[in-house]
This record gives C-alpha cells, sequence and structure tokens, in this order.
C-alpha cells in the first residue's frame, strides 16, 4: 500500500504506527496510516485483516 521511499513499516512490523498518517478523522478520533492500519487515539490499533490490538497504557507513578 505504501509507495513512499524509504517504504514506511508494514501493518504487522512491531513500529507501524509510524508509518504516513493518508487520512485523519479527528472528530471521530482515528488516522489511516498508508500501511492500512486505523490508529485510533487512545492508541489502539485496527489491523488490515480485523486483529484489533488495545490501546497501550503507560503506568501512572503514584
Amino acid at each position: 500500500m505504501c509507495r513512499h521511499h524509504p517504504a514506511c513499516p508494514s501493518a504487522y512490523a512491531s513500529d507501524r504506527a509510524a508509518a504516513r498518517v493518508v487520512a485523519t478523522h479527528p472528530g471521530q478520533g482515528w488516522s489511516l496510516l498508508c500501511n492500512g492500519v486505523v490508529l485510533f487515539e487512545d492508541t489502539g490499533l485496527l489491523l488490515p485483516d480485523g486483529t484489533v490490538v488495545a490501546p497501550s497504557r503507560t503506568p501512572v507513578a503514584a
């Protein structure tokens, strides 16, 4: 899907969220990346095959 040089990470690479944004919908809270991943503002991901990746939560220090 990506036509950039160098190519963006694939949807299944560990750094997949580093791909370029091709469409953004801030009012709905999501962006489409050029590798086909939908990135949600809570850091959750939807991969092209329908797999859901839960949001990454950073522990808060007490």
